[in-house]
């Protein structure tokens, strides 16, 4: 039978490390964003407003692939980041910006809609809730090269954007953590926390 369990965040809010701690304690296989392997991430940092709307159709179709394929293999899976997130986060932010056209955002959206309705949401969304400082914080820590240009104003943006998303998000079953407030990277107790609610979200424990 399969499972689909999703943690959603900003950039920085430690996505990537809690798929991989949750894969490993419940033996889950980890699905995550091909950053390595996108042909477009160099490109965009330096040139938001040329690439904007290769990357978010880059985006969509590859995460289309990953669902429709973690659903049939039949697969207990944990995915680093949802389709969700470009759709209703990034793509949006970016036409607010200035850095995509309406005409191409409208286009990217219709074709997200119509994706929309061939694929199932994850059975738990977990969404890591992190303060700018925080993300800031983290994204340096972990030294990645292009997301050095990654301004304050863009990372605020984007998390009014997840707050507004969240605070409306109907699809399925939602756990919510304040990563301001719980270390689970270094912190053992803070992890079993996550997991405590993980467990009931999806077996009723109590």
């Amino acid at each position: 039978m399969s499972l689909h369990v999703a943690i959603a965040g900003n950039i920085g809010s430690g996505k990537t490390t809690l798929t991989e701690l949750l894969a490993k304690h419940y033996s889950w296989e980890p699905h995550f964003e091909d950053v390595d392997e996108n042909p477009y991430l160099n490109d965009f940092y330096n040139e938001m407003q040329r690439w904007s709307f290769n990357l978010q159709v880059y985006f969509l179709n590859s995460r289309f692939a990953q669902i429709l394929d973690l659903r049939n293999s039949g697969k207990k899976v944990i995915q680093d980041r949802t389709i969700y997130e470009d759709a209703f986060i990034f793509a949006p932010n970016l036409h607010a910006m200035g850095l995509m056209t309406t005409r191409d955002f409208e286009n990217y959206f219709s074709l997200f809609t119509m994706i929309e309705g061939f694929i199932q949401p994850p059975d738990v969304l977990v969404y890591l809730k992190a303060s700018v400082p925080t993300l800031v914080q983290q994204i340096q820590s972990r030294g990645r090269e292009y997301e050095e240009a990654i301004r304050l104003d863009y990372l605020k943006r984007l998390n009014e954007r997840y707050e507004s998303w969240i605070s409306s998000y109907d699809k399925g079953k939602l756990i919510v953590i304040d990563v301001d407030d719980n270390n689970f990277k270094e912190d053992q107790e803070d992890l079993g926390m996550i997991i405590h609610r993980i467990d009931t979200e999806l077996h009723g424990l109590f």
